[in-house]
C-alpha cells in the first residue's frame, strides 16, 4: 500500500466544493472518480481545506492509498488524462510515510482574495475576481486587517451554519497590498472557520469604502455576532494558495 501526496489545481467555478456532496459535482468526487477509472477500485481521498463552492484552488492538497506500486509521474499523467474533461489538474504526486494526513498533518493554509479595483470590469477572469469599481482606502483595509490577526474569538466573521467545535482561532498574517488594479488579501493560518476569510475580506471592503472605520473593526470583533459584520464576499475572488506541513 502506497501513500500519496497530490498537489492540485482547480477552478471552482462548476463544483459544489471541495467536499463529496449529493447536491453536485465536488472537486473531491471527480479526482476519486479519475482514480476509479485509473485503478479500477474504489480509492477515497482526503483533502487539507474543505473549500466552498466557487472558491478556487492553486495549491490544494490531498493524499490517497492506492493498493499499487505505480511511479508518482505515471499518478500524475493518469489522473491528469482523466480529469481532462473538468477544470482540475493534478500539478505533482509523491509517495509519503502512512502518518502523513493531508488534513490533520497542516501546520498552516495560506488564502488569497483578490479584488479588482477599477471603474471598467473585467474583460478576462470572470469568476476569478471581486470587480469592485469605486476605489477602496487600501491602508484603511490593512489597519483594519491588524486588528484581527492573532488569537480572537471569531463568532462575528464565521458563517451560522459554521460545525467547528470552537470560534477560537489563530490567525497568523492578514495581509492587503494593492498591485495597480488589483487589491491582493493574504490571510494565514492553521485553520478557518466556514466562511471566515471571506467574511472578513467583505467587512475590509466597508472599511476600504468608508462605511467603517478601524474602531468599528474591534467592536465586530468584540460583539461576537456575525450580524455586526460586513457580507460575505462572493467566492470568485477567493483561491487556496499553498499548505504548509512539517
Amino acid at each position: 500500500m502506497t501513500r500519496y501526496k497530490l498537489l492540485i489545481e482547480y477552478d471552482g467555478s462548476p463544483f459544489v466544493g471541495w467536499q463529496r456532496q449529493s447536491n453536485g459535482t465536488s472537486v473531491q468526487g471527480e479526482v476519486e472518480r479519475a482514480l476509479m477509472e485509473f485503478i479500477g477500485t474504489p480509492v477515497r481521498v482526503f483533502g487539507a481545506g474543505r473549500t466552498d463552492s466557487g472558491v478556487h484552488a492553486l495549491g490544494q492538497v490531498a493524499h490517497c492509498d492506492i493498493n499499487k506500486d505505480i511511479s508518482c509521474e505515471t499518478v500524475r499523467d493518469a489522473l491528469n488524462h482523466f480529469l481532462r474533461k473538468v477544470p482540475i489538474s493534478i500539478i505533482n504526486t509523491e509517495s509519503v510515510g502512512q502518518d502523513y494526513h493531508a488534513r490533520f498533518t497542516a501546520l498552516r493554509r495560506h488564502y488569497l482574495y483578490r479584488i479588482l479595483n477599477r471603474r471598467p470590469p473585467p474583460t478576462f477572469g470572470q469568476n476569478k475576481i471581486w470587480w469592485i469599481p469605486n476605489i477602496l482606502d487600501v491602508e484603511s483595509m490593512y489597519e483594519s486587517a491588524q486588528i484581527l490577526t492573532g488569537i480572537h474569538d471569531f463568532t462575528s466573521f464565521r458563517a451560522k451554519a459554521c460545525q467547528a467545535s470552537s470560534p477560537v482561532r489563530t490567525l497568523d498574517k492578514l495581509q492587503v497590498d494593492r498591485y495597480g488594479s488589483e487589491i491582493h488579501i493574504k490571510a494565514t493560518a492553521q485553520s478557518f472557520l466556514h466562511h471566515q476569510v471571506r467574511n472578513i475580506v467583505g467587512t475590509l471592503v466597508m472599511v476600504g469604502a468608508s462605511k467603517m472605520n478601524a474602531s468599528a473593526v474591534r467592536a465586530i470583533l468584540k460583539a461576537r455576532d456575525r450580524s455586526s459584520a460586513g457580507p460575505t464576499a462572493p467566492p470568485d475572488g477567493l483561491y487556496l494558495v499553498k499548505v504548509d506541513y512539517p
